[in-house]
């Protein structure tokens, strides 16, 4: 047996807004995927992921009213069934997601499938399901992740309880502008970073920044990429990475402190969280990507998108 490919994704835009109602733009990132698996030969890495949807399928069955298979489920774990992937994990880029979405894919009894009418309803059950299932590896999850691998098309959200498949403008191949990934070089935790985040929301002065600049210029961000607008785009970005610099230091590894505010004041580059942060990737956006490959010489970049 051998599943289907389950993509990463990047959260543009929404990270740790999306908790608090700001819109957000989820797109698939084709370079990672993975696929359940039955080996022909155990190796430690199926051995390891066979362990993980061991205590997966416990939690599913605590949670019971998700109408999956998991007779099927136990049956094809007892078999050896793995998840083989390329997505770094604890990178931001959605590895437990592609997992949630393979299982659902293989096992829901009443699944809602890519080929039907995606109706705002069917959108908005799937998310809860998914909230539901890859809680077992965030402690909260809003099922963003796994929905994006799922349908493997671009998100735009609203709000909580209003999600949409979109469009998003296509590459220019030649366009000076990229939005690109930089390697931490370490791994991240969503649950503390997440923990972090809700310990501060405590606090009357980050909840008004929160509403007041983070929000709205999140916001502008989002209508910007969609509509082209990369002059705007940028500009609010630029405001973005110097609130999360300002705000946000505990979710930005240390040793990038430095180049964070080097791309703010040269406008080089502006670079945000890609997820939770604590380590994995970088999000960045530049004007000119050449001129931040070579401000940026000494560390891993991967461009994801030109405009």
């Amino acid at each position: 047996m051998k599943g289907p490919l389950f993509y990463s994704k990047i959260l543009l835009f929404g990270e740790y807004g999306i908790i608090e109602d700001s819109k957000g733009l989820s797109i698939p990132y084709n370079f990672f995927k993975g696929a359940l698996k039955l080996p022909d030969s155990p190796s430690e890495k199926s051995k390891q992921s066979n362990l993980i949807l061991i205590d997966f399928c416990s939690y599913l069955k605590q949670i019971g009213d998700l109408d999956l298979d998991l007779i099927l489920f136990e049956k094809h774990i007892n078999e050896g069934l793995y998840f083989d992937s390329s997505i770094p994990k604890g990178y931001g880029v959605g590895s437990s997601g592609a997992l949630v979405a393979a299982v659902y894919d293989k096992y829901s009894n009443n699944k809602i499938t890519v080929l039907e009418n995606l109706t705002r309803e069917k959108l908005l059950k799937l998310k809860i399901i998914f909230s539901k299932m890859e809680s077992f590896f965030h402690g909260k999850s809003s099922g963003l992740d796994p929905l994006n691998s799922y349908l493997s098309i671009p998100i735009l959200i609203k709000s909580k309880d209003d999600i949409n498949v979109t469009g998003i403008p296509s590459q220019k191949s030649k366009g000076a502008g990229a939005v690109f990934l930089l390697d931490s070089g370490k791994t991240g935790s969503t649950a503390p970073m997440v923990s972090i985040f809700m310990e501060k929301m405590k606090s009357e002065g980050f909840r008004k920044m929160i509403s007041s600049q983070f929000i709205k210029h999140t916001n502008i961000c989002v209508d910007s990429f969609l509509s082209g607008d990369i002059n705007k785009l940028l500009q609010n970005t630029k405001k973005l990475s110097k609130i999360v610099f300002e705000n946000f230091k505990p979710m930005i590894p240390d040793e990038f402190h430095y180049l964070w505010k080097k791309g703010i004041d040269s406008g080089s580059y502006f670079l945000k969280l890609c997820g939770s942060g604590g380590g994995g990737y970088i999000l960045g956006f530049a004007p000119d990507i050449e001129q931040a490959k070579k401000d940026l010489k000494d560390h891993s970049l991967e461009v994801v998108y030109h405009f």
